[in-house]
């Protein structure tokens, strides 16, 4: 989905494909110390940060990012399920401090929670730090079922069932991004030349 927006910056949400490894890393080592934190739990260092991120897609995951004119901004990544029907995944993002309570990190929560839905797992898991009350506000807008302990929060939301209508939305939102994707590729190339 791409949209123009003030001062003629192309935004989109896409699917993230291996080849956007590089941007993800860079992305990641954007996120000041704070957003880092709620990120991972923890403070890290742009070490963990790069050995991180050149594992973060594969098989095993499913990633949506954000981007501003071509530059990865936000990520929602989908991971821990091996592609078998049913069972559980667990649900992380990361939005840079620019670009907080925009609304991104719900829009990327509900294609997360779609293409769990797809896969056909049943429950969705979301650890958080207790303080970080954007995403339990998030977790909230998608009734997720919120809980507390000494680890801090932790949302699970429980997965509808795929049908027709979920399963064709995100094949058309695919083709949209495969789309992006390849027009951003080409945009950096014309740019570099």
């Amino acid at each position: 989905m791409t949209t123009n927006m003030k001062a003629n910056a192309q935004i989109s949400f896409r699917k993230l494909w291996a080849s956007d490894a590089m941007a993800l890393r860079v992305h990641l080592l954007r996120l000041d110390p704070e957003s880092r934190r709620m990120r991972f739990g923890t403070p890290v260092t742009d070490y963990f940060i790069e050995h991180y991120a050149q594992n973060a897609l594969g098989s095993h995951s499913i990633a949506h990012g954000y981007f501003v004119d071509g530059v990865l901004r936000g990520v929602a990544e989908l991971r821990g399920f091996r592609g078998v029907a049913g069972g559980e995944a667990e649900a992380a993002f990361s939005v840079e401090n620019d670009f907080q309570n925009k609304g991104i990190g719900t829009e990327l929560f509900g294609r997360t929670v779609l293409a769990a839905r797809n896969r056909g797992i049943s429950k969705l898991f979301v650890n958080f730090l207790s303080q970080n009350a954007r995403m339990q506000a998030i977790a909230k807008k998608f009734d997720a079922v919120v809980t507390y302990d000494s680890d801090g929060g932790h949302a699970q939301i429980e997965a509808p069932r795929a049908n027709a209508l979920s399963i064709w939305k995100e094949a058309l939102t695919d083709g949209q991004d495969l789309a992006d994707s390849v027009m951003q590729t080409h945009s950096r190339a014309l740019r570099s030349a």
